[in-house]
């Protein structure tokens, strides 16, 4: 008798190339500009409508659900390509927690910042078409930029700004850690990411009006009044440590 071996055929993705470097950037920038576009264009169009009588508009918590569905609706799009990064915050914490190649990171940041800075560039295109007013009182008032003292939606300093924004996105890239490890639930890391970042702006839109993410805090500070780009530096310092804590303080509870 002939014996006849037994195989097993490879999955269908094990038999497709790997991603390529601009398939990545390509994936993060179009991510990223998902994020900014859908969050910063709810909270600009949608939040107060038709008038600070809020009538209609959806709110802080439209605009948290906002942010947290993109990010949910990003990762699971694009996350089997790039990661799904779509914050340079996130990218420079993995790369600190040993799970993302450091070389990348200048490319990375490139992208998302060119990704969300095309996001608010259309969405000042499409507030130009509005109510007689609409564009130059939405860049008055700082075209949703994050700010503190004057610019904080609720009056906060600087002190409080630089905090929360520390705090909240070390929490965002431990979950974000911790979610994506290979022993994690598959299939969820997506939802949970996106509700943390939901839950994140639910506390801090009051008192920053929500940054956790440097490319989203440079994207409208283009097109705010001067005042936003002289307060971006707290909205690009404070994540990006924040991210590097959390990175450092995995590794620390994970080791063995």
């Amino acid at each position: 008798m002939v014996s006849q071996k037994t195989t097993t055929l490879p999955h269908r993705h094990d038999l497709e190339p790997a991603p390529t470097l601009a398939a990545k950037l390509g994936a993060e920038a179009i991510g990223t500009f998902i994020l900014v576009f859908g969050g910063v264009g709810t909270a600009l169009f949608a939040a107060n409508f038709p008038d600070k009588s809020n009538t209609l508009g959806v709110g802080f918590l439209g605009v948290s659900l906002a942010f947290g569905l993109t990010v949910v609706a990003g990762a699971y799009a694009f996350g089997h390509i790039s990661g799904g990064h779509f914050n340079p915050a996130v990218t420079i914490g993995m790369a600190v927690a040993g799970r993302f190649p450091a070389k990348n990171i200048p490319a990375y940041v490139v992208a998302q910042i060119a990704g969300a800075a095309a996001a608010s560039s259309v969405l000042a295109a499409i507030a130009t078409g509005g109510p007689e007013g609409f564009f130059a009182a939405a860049r008055a008032s700082g075209f949703a930029s994050n700010g503190f003292g004057d610019h904080s939606p609720a009056g906060f300093g600087v002190g409080s700004a630089l905090v929360i924004e520390f705090v909240l996105t070390a929490v965002f890239v431990l979950i974000i850690l911790g979610v994506t490890e290979k022993r994690a639930t598959p299939g969820f890391a997506a939802l949970a990411i996106g509700l943390t970042l939901t839950l994140i702006h639910l506390i801090s839109i009051p008192v920053t009006n929500t940054s956790v993410n440097p490319a989203r805090s440079i994207a409208t500070a283009l097109w705010a009044d001067g005042w936003a780009v002289g307060q971006l530096w707290v909205f690009v310092v404070a994540p990006i440590a924040g991210g590097v804590a959390a990175a450092a303080l995995y590794r620390l509870v994970r080791r063995p």
